[in-house]
């Protein structure tokens, strides 16, 4: 062997022998965030059946679409305490059996407050598990990868999303054809029934993730700070060789010694910048205005004048480039670091977030007619003509954008810019960082506080998207989230420390050290 060969051993990482044990264990944790995106990317589908079905004014809709995100706020609540005290795999456990159950539930409800009911149980499963899921692929990954394998959770919320858009698109062209073989011209298919294939079809994947759990092993971390190291170390051994395990046992068990293990201990002095951090990236994350997309896709593109099925296309588009992106998260986080791609995808959401309110704002204004809270007619007639025909339809004259071709295309590639902005940097980065910069006793219950803020931050956005949109208009809503952008951007830029390439012990020791 030559002298050189030689050296480039020496330097070369050993092998990690257990990285197929650990990749199954992370895409079993990932499978939470594909239920995370399946029931949030479902609401895009349902809501204007839904709004029929129930007479919902805008409000309702907000409420009945946002109810999710209310059991989430919940979830985050319970987890934190619940996976500190019996563990992460358990509580996802129990995660995935709410969401199979939610899914069941959520296909057969005879009025809105069962519906609610339901989505609320789904939202207990989700807010957990958003907490949890991420905090055990952290505690399990080798820090070289822990930012590649933590972006494994947000591209599985993008999968979902993707997924349960196609699978709204063919239950909505699958309506439309049953419409049409039994000549259904007094109800349509997909607002009876089409809406709940929707939402029920989330439970085959939740059987999936029950399934995928029961074969992983509970995070060593946990283990270790909860007393049971022989269990650790067997499963560290197996993982990363006997060598590797007795120094991640001992860096926890040096970590662990310094901290009290109560969540007041986030407020002192040490901790009060990473909870900062948490917060921040927790609130500001959502009101970039991504569920206002995500929830409400077909709706914008309906305001811009697209047919029912091209907004249902348009959308499953905006699906596949939300996966596409966050290739790039997975692929650069750990090499460019978490600062940077937020610097450069909050920079350029600012752009494409500004453009959607611009277009929407150059847009020449056509009088139309709402029957329903639903657009049933725009076009340019006589103003007789079109009072006669308000009149007839016991409803009233307004104005909305009417849209060329042109303007419609430059709308739908704005969108498009900001979700893959948003998928490289703003979507996978906050849940990383979150789940890495706590301390190792309170990890559980410290990533609770952060992503109960973020549940509350998409409940605020799924709320009043619907309001904001009738009351001031989707001009005036975009510029908002373009102004909160270029906060985030500021935020990025000037506060936010890097974590690649650092042990969670590493982390934790640097706050000591700043404070």
């Amino acid at each position: 062997m030559s002298k050189s060969a030689a050296t480039d051993e020496l330097l070369t990482p050993p092998p990690i022998p257990g990285m197929g044990a650990i990749v199954l264990a992370v895409s079993a944790a990932a499978l939470a965030g594909l239920l995370f995106g399946y029931d949030t990317g479902v609401a895009s589908g349902i809501q204007g059946y839904l709004q029929t079905c129930f007479h919902l004014t805008n409000a309702q809709l907000g409420f009945a679409i946002a109810s999710l995100d209310l059991g989430c706020i919940g979830g985050a609540i319970l987890a934190g305490p619940l996976a500190d005290r019996f563990g992460r795999k358990h509580i996802l456990i129990v995660c995935a059996i709410l969401f199979a159950v939610s899914g069941i539930l959520s296909a057969i409800p005879q009025n809105l407050t069962e519906l609610v009911l339901a989505r609320i149980l789904g939202g207990l499963a989700v807010g957990a598990s958003s907490m949890i899921a991420p905090v055990y692929i952290a505690e399990i990954s080798p820090e070289k990868h822990r930012g590649r394998f933590g972006s494994l959770f947000q591209l599985g919320i993008v999968i979902g999303i993707a997924v349960v858009y196609w699978v709204n698109y063919l239950i909505l062209n699958a309506g439309h054809q049953i419409n049409a073989a039994h000549h259904l011209t007094g109800m349509d298919w997909n607002q009876t029934t089409g809406w709940r294939w929707m939402l029920g079809s989330e439970t085959l994947p939740a059987i999936i993730f029950l399934a995928m759990l029961l074969t992983i092993r509970e995070s060593p971390r946990w283990l270790v700070i909860n007393n049971r190291e022989s269990e650790a170390r067997a499963i560290l051994t197996r993982l990363f060789g006997a060598q590797r395990a007795e120094h991640e046992i001992a860096a926890v068990k040096e970590v662990a010694h310094q901290e009290e293990g109560r969540l007041r201990e986030l407020f002192t002095k040490t901790f009060r910048l990473p909870l900062l951090i948490a917060l921040f990236l927790a609130v500001f994350s959502q009101f970039s205005g991504i569920n206002s997309i995500i929830y409400y896709a077909p709706r914008v593109l309906g305001a811009a004048g697209m047919n029912t099925s091209s907004a249902f296309g348009s959308t499953a588009l905006i699906g596949m480039v939300l996966v596409l992106f966050t290739f790039i998260a997975v692929a650069y986080v750990d090499r460019a670091g978490r600062k940077l791609l937020l610097c450069i995808g909050t920079a350029i959401q600012v752009l494409a977030l500004a453009s959607v309110g611009l277009v929407f704002a150059i847009a020449a204004k056509a009088p139309a007619i709402k029957i329903h809270n639903s657009l049933k007619f725009q076009g340019v007639l006589s103003n007789a003509k079109f009072a006669a025909l308000a009149k007839a339809a016991h409803s009233a004259i307004t104005l909305a954008p009417h849209f060329t071709a042109f303007e419609i295309g430059i709308l739908l590639v704005s969108i498009l810019i900001f979700i893959a902005a948003f998928s490289m940097a703003l979507g996978p980065i906050p849940w990383i960082i979150i789940s890495e910069i706590f301390p190792a006793r309170i990890r559980g219950r410290a990533a609770s506080v952060g992503i109960l803020t973020l549940w509350a931050a998409i409940f605020v956005v799924a709320q009043t998207f619907p309001i904001l949109k009738n009351s001031i208009g989707l001009t005036a809503t975009y510029f908002i989230y373009a102004g909160c952008s270029l906060i985030t951007f500021l935020f990025a830029v000037f506060i936010l420390p890097e974590t690649k390439g650092r042990t969670l012990e590493e982390i934790e020791l640097s706050w000591h050290k700043r404070s």
